[in-house]
């Protein structure tokens, strides 16, 4: 592989005039297609194989034109202190607004008047009007979703209080200035690390491009695939990240090899084959991570998992070639004008010294105190991982909004006038199509679910046209994401399937509660068959670069390790809400269902990149005769200030993040952030380094049989050196690589 990549980084560095107009040309394409592109037209949540989602499917099928899927809300009114609803007066103000929702739009399916549909409270202080739309909240007009929001200007004016809930208020998410922020500290820290704004500018510029021809292809085929808005979001996120870490290696490698004397093309050749080596695999263990979250069978995962894996793929093919060429651009000025000067002084048979740097006194630490640093990083991760023993897994509703939102205080007004349960009804369907038995089915089903506990109202059914099927509504006492309500689920369904045992009727519960709870238990079901199948795969793969089975053992405990203890920090800011002003959490709640296996899936293939990028150079130090405490020393010198680097850019990129109004992206944002702070500074800075030094020689034992099974993929570029000094000896003059060792970075 470095061979091919090592011609493909000169051909790259040679037609780069080429290789540049195609990206740019790739983007603008990309571009146009976006801007071209038409709104999505859904944005359809499915669980396949739940009952929550096999009821809905049946509600559409046998209630056509019912908009099973359309947007939904609630206008909620509330009487002035001493007044009620049920006054003249505001019986008539709340008359104007059910006729100008009716009329308002071609896109409202109905309108509830809430005299005659039985919605006020039995205090009359409070009533809600409840509309239906005919499509998605996605596809609402700007002029619908307006009216909406401006309905009961004038009721307020009359002193009613009217707020507005539901999804059809759910807009696209707003991304704040923070990722703004978290580009500038890239990079700042790139100028830093490079000490040239040329060299700072090139992985900015590259993943930028990269991130614009992923997201702008996503954007463009959003409404084919019925992507989400969050998709691009999400990919936009993970690419910069990486498309910035793999750039930087390569322009860190270039550098290092321009300081050996190589001619630049060369030198671009060799970044290219033997950092884009690991590149190459760095980014496939994140590819391999993404997605394998098709596993779980939620289509929104799946695509989103997809849709950023292909954002990566990107990433790694723009180091491959675009880097190069804009290194062919930029020559020798990737170094900053004191570092030109110094490599001229080399260059003219000056003396070179070189000064143990940070990375080189940090791995001598360890290795003459491996136990205790790595007792003290366990301890310390696992401290920080102990909340997450109270993780609770939700999704988010109109209860979990920031308590200023329209959305929070309707939901506040319906709890306080009818019940917690009322904001979360469970929608019971009776099939008895294969018996013509489904009023008599639902009957028995309303007299025994009265009975259970954690009911507060059972509506009458209601029975399709062709009367095979009825829906029952079902109130429970205690709010959506409560264990009660959890528990009542699982009584109605136990229910039903006695009543199908005895009548043949198929009882299915459905609703937005009964969607999150199977949706959740569906996450946690998918968890470990998620872990087993992406560990597995990546330790595979690393026992390919590394040709070792503890490396790659130790790879995985840590980024479990890791893993937990960001999840700990996830609870202990979104659910518990310490430091939740900080980070701008002005709610707390119940942590989003997707978040572990999301972060499983990202996280450990951005830890893998470290792990590739700092033990490879360990292993060539080993391969190429020195001891082990000799390799880590060698590892942390080329490469502890890079991967440092790196890690800071990414924190940054995802703590960008933070900013945004979306609750969901601003909890991935954090958790990705302190995950891969936990995992860059502690287990591989710490962790990794302690346990190779106990570890010795160990570390790198394979069996004979397996070393033979194994593919030589020639990651540390051996084949590329022993093929380059035997080229350069068979030259007229042996050139200048003859007799030069690789540096790695």
């Amino acid at each position: 592989m470095a061979t091919f990549l090592y011609k493909l980084g000169r051909f790259a560095f040679r037609r780069r005039n080429y290789v540049a107009l195609v990206w740019v040309a790739l983007l603008a394409l990309a571009g146009v297609g976006a801007a071209s592109a038409s709104t999505p037209t859904s944005s359809s949540f499915s669980i396949p194989g739940t009952e929550a989602q096999k009821a809905f499917d049946l509600l559409e099928e046998r209630f056509p034109g019912a908009s099973a899927d359309g947007a939904t809300a609630r206008v909620v009114f509330k009487a002035p202190a001493g007044e009620k609803m049920t006054d003249a007066g505001h019986k008539a103000e709340v008359g104007k607004i059910v006729d100008e929702l009716s009329g308002g739009s071609d896109q409202v399916g109905s309108v509830t008047d809430p005299y005659t549909a039985n919605a006020v409270s039995q205090d009359g202080s409070t009533a809600y009007v409840q509309v239906s739309y005919k499509v998605t909240s996605m596809e609402l007009t700007d002029e619908t979703r307006t009216a909406l929001e401006e309905t009961g200007a004038e009721a307020r004016a009359q002193g009613l209080t009217v707020e507005v809930g539901g999804d059809a208020l759910q807009a696209t998410p707003e991304m704040g200035s923070t990722e703004i922020i978290g580009v500038a500290v890239a990079a700042v820290v790139l100028v830093i690390t490079f000490g040239s704004l040329v060299a700072a500018g090139l992985p900015l510029v590259t993943a930028l491009i990269g991130v614009g021809v992923g997201v702008s292809t996503i954007t463009a085929l959003a409404s084919v695939l019925d992507l989400g808005s969050t998709t691009s979001i999400l990919a936009m996120m993970i690419g910069l990240a990486v498309g910035i870490d793999y750039a930087l290696f390569i322009v860190s490698r270039y550098r290092a090899e321009l300081a050996e004397g190589r001619e630049q093309e060369e030198a671009a050749g060799r970044a290219v084959g033997t950092a884009g080596s690991a590149v190459v695999f760095a980014g496939l263990t994140v590819v391999i991570a993404l997605a394998g979250l098709a596993v779980v069978n939620i289509p929104m995962l799946t695509k989103m998992g997809l849709a950023a894996a292909g954002t990566v793929v990107i990433a790694v093919l723009i180091a491959l070639t675009l880097i190069p060429a804009t290194l062919g651009f930029a020559g020798k000025r990737v170094h900053g004008r004191k570092a030109r000067k110094a490599l001229d002084a080399k260059a003219a048979g000056g003396a070179e010294t070189e000064k143990p740097n940070m990375g080189t006194r940090w791995a001598r630490l360890v290795l003459r105190r491996p136990v205790a640093v790595l007792v003290t990083a366990v301890l310390g991760l696992g401290a920080i991982a102990i909340p997450a023993a109270s993780l609770e897994l939700g999704l988010g509703d109109d209860g979990s909004q920031p308590p200023s939102t329209t959305q929070r205080k309707a939901y506040d007004l319906l709890s306080d006038g009818f019940g917690p349960g009322f904001n979360g009804p469970l929608m019971v369907v009776v099939d008895g199509k294969t018996n013509d038995n489904a009023k008599a089915a639902a009957a028995e089903l309303s007299d025994t679910v009265k009975k259970l506990d954690g009911v507060a109202v059972v509506t009458p059914s209601t029975l399709n046209k062709a009367g095979d099927t009825a829906t029952i509504t079902v109130i429970p006492e205690d709010r959506p994401s409560s264990v009660k309500t959890e528990d009542l689920v699982h009584s109605i369904r136990d229910t039903g399937g006695e009543i199908r045992t005895d009548s043949g009727a198929q009882v299915l519960v459905t609703g937005a509660t009964a969607m999150n709870i199977d949706f959740s238990q569906k996450m946690n079901d998918a968890l470990l068959p998620y872990l087993a199948l992406v560990v597995g795969l990546a330790f595979l793969l690393l026992m390919v670069v590394f040709r070792s089975i503890l490396v790659p053992l130790k790879a995985a405990l840590g980024f479990l390790l890791s893993v937990v203890a960001a999840l700990g920090a996830v609870v202990a800011v979104f659910q518990w809400g310490w430091l939740g002003g900080l980070l701008g959490v002005e709610q707390t709640g119940p942590v989003m269902s997707m978040m572990p296996i999301f972060m499983v899936g990202v996280v450990f293939g951005l830890a893998m990149d470290y792990e590739v990028f700092l033990v490879t150079r360990m292993r060539e130090a080993y391969v190429h005769g020195e001891r082990p405490g000799g390799a880590i020393v060698t590892g942390f010198r080329h490469g502890a200030r890079v991967v440092s680097a790196a890690a800071v850019i990414m924190i940054a990129v995802f703590a960008g993040f933070i900013g945004s109004s979306e609750s969901m992206i601003k909890m991935i944002g954090f958790g990705l952030a302190i995950a891969v702070f936990f995992d860059a500074f502690v287990v591989r800075m710490a962790i990794v380094p302690a346990v190779l030094a106990l570890l010795g020689d160990k570390a790198w034992w394979l069996p004979r049989w397996l070393d033979k099974a194994l593919p030589n993929v020639d990651v540390e570029g051996e084949a590329l050196r022993r093929r380059l000094v035997d080229d350069a000896s068979q030259g007229p003059d042996g050139g200048p690589g003859a007799d030069r060792e690789l540096v790695r970075v």
